[in-house]
């Protein structure tokens, strides 16, 4: 199941996103606030199952990002605002929490987490990629044989987001329909991928710090663009980024699975399979995360539902060669109910 963010709690968290007056105070309220819609989310949950909080082992929450920054040395650092303990508390179940900071604190960018888990899960016969677009866009790479890779490849939905609140006041575009009243401005797309994150080299990562509206509009600069042909060109450059750097880390996969929300765009589905005849010699096969049989907006709580059980395993669950941390670490920060 899932549960929305109210209107006041999701423009509080974009506004985070952003130093502002007396952030801190705002910041610590957001998180006891997700906290408890968390709890509140958790408690339907079990009432739907019928299960007890006793039933269940932990529960891995992520958080919300606030900040990240990987790249300042030793004193880089990722925020996720919320509060384990009060979640803990309202729910009567561990909480397994903080999973990002203790790869960081090894030299690692923190992110990405989900690779671990993917290799678990989507490992076959195949040379198989994971295209995982929340927010941002990210790979993991699982070929038949050699180590398994994987890096933030761009923004996945943030941008197309926040263009489309701000025009339209819709939280995201359905479908992508918004974006097929547009034309994709060719211009406009080689300028946003002229940015110097396309052209590093794994392991990388990224997020809002990088990817935001002023960024876009910095992008935009005096042009007179359409509103919807710079939505059709974000479209664009999400599916653009990600092929881009498949093909280039690993030319030989066979079947690319898109997860995360961006798997529900028809629009940016459809894009890729087009676009991916293009980029590729032979023929790659996409398909979404249901066709393994699992929800692709699924597959991020799983993960993380996985990081917790690691957790408590006292496993490592980082992947070196994927967020560039110094070795395998475990991850997480428990709180017990």
């Amino acid at each position: 199941m899932s549960a929305p963010f109210s209107p006041e709690l999701r423009k509080t968290l974009f506004e985070l996103q952003t130093p502002g007056a007396n952030e801190l105070h705002r910041e610590r309220q957001a998180g006891n606030t997700l906290s408890l819609a968390y709890a509140e989310a958790v408690s339907q949950l079990l009432k739907k199952e019928n299960l007890k909080p006793s039933d269940v082992t932990a529960i891995g929450a992520h958080g919300q990002t606030i900040r990240h920054q990987p790249h300042l040395g030793d004193m880089s650092y990722t925020h996720q605002t919320l509060n384990a303990a009060l979640l803990a508390e309202k729910t009567g179940i561990d909480v397994v929490a903080d999973f990002r900071s203790r790869d960081l604190a090894a030299g690692g960018h923190g992110a990405p987490l989900v690779p671990a888990f993917h290799a678990q899960q989507f490992t076959s016969s195949e040379n198989v990629a994971i295209l995982n677009i929340g927010g941002i866009a990210n790979l993991t790479l699982l070929p038949i044989s050699g180590a398994i890779t994987g890096f933030d490849c761009g923004p996945g939905n943030m941008l197309m987001d926040a263009w489309i609140a701000k025009y339209q006041g819709n939280a995201f575009d359905e479908s992508g329909n918004w974006a097929l009243q547009g034309k994709v401005n060719e211009v406009f797309l080689k300028k946003m991928l002229s940015d110097s994150f396309f052209k590093k080299v794994p392991p990388k990562s990224t997020g809002r710090d990088d990817f935001h509206l002023n960024w876009l509009q910095e992008k935009i600069g005096s042009e007179n663009y359409q509103a919807e042909d710079v939505q059709a060109t974000l479209l664009h450059l999400t599916a653009h980024s990600a092929l881009e750097a498949l093909v280039n880390h690993a030319p030989q996969t066979q079947k690319l699975i898109v997860c995360g929300g961006g798997a529900r765009n028809n629009a940016l589905m459809n894009l890729l399979t087009v676009k991916a005849q293009q980029f590729f010699k032979l023929p790659l096969e996409v398909n979404t995360s249901d066709s393994v049989g699992i929800d692709p907006q699924l597959v991020e709580g799983l993960a993380f539902a996985w990081l917790a059980w690691a957790h408590k395993e006292k496993r490592p669950a980082n992947l070196p060669a994927v967020t560039g941390a110094k070795g395998p670490r475990i991850l997480g920060a428990y709180y017990p109910a």
